[in-house]
């Protein structure tokens, strides 16, 4: 199967988990697994969040920023996975001065 980001139609969330600013997305969702291409512009965030059920995993396609994990910030840029296990809790942040991109996969169960 081909997912063909540059073909959906993407959604701005706005202050996704109770972030900062807007998230810019093109989603799949098949019922097994959820997968985004997003795009945070500087200063914005995806807000703290709990995977309760699953796990995440988010690759950063451009750009640099940081994540909030557990408590602890680690620095991401262009090329680093960040992986979030179940029952863990994790912010995405664009602390640059230029957008960030990357690809999240959130396992549906």
């Amino acid at each position: 199967m081909i997912i063909d980001f540059d073909k959906m139609q993407e959604t701005v969330i706005k202050n996704f988990n109770g972030g900062e600013k807007d998230t810019v997305a093109a989603m799949f969702n098949d019922g097994k697994v959820k997968i985004l291409r997003g795009k945070l512009v500087p200063g914005a965030s995806i807000g703290t969040h709990t995977h309760k059920t699953s796990s995440e995993i988010i690759y950063i396609l451009k750009g640099e920023g940081k994540v909030l994990i557990d408590g602890e910030y680690e620095k991401v840029s262009a090329g680093v996975c960040h992986y979030c296990e179940k029952g863990h809790t994790h912010s995405l942040i664009n602390d640059s001065a230029e957008d960030l991109y990357f690809l999240g996969v959130v396992p549906e169960q």
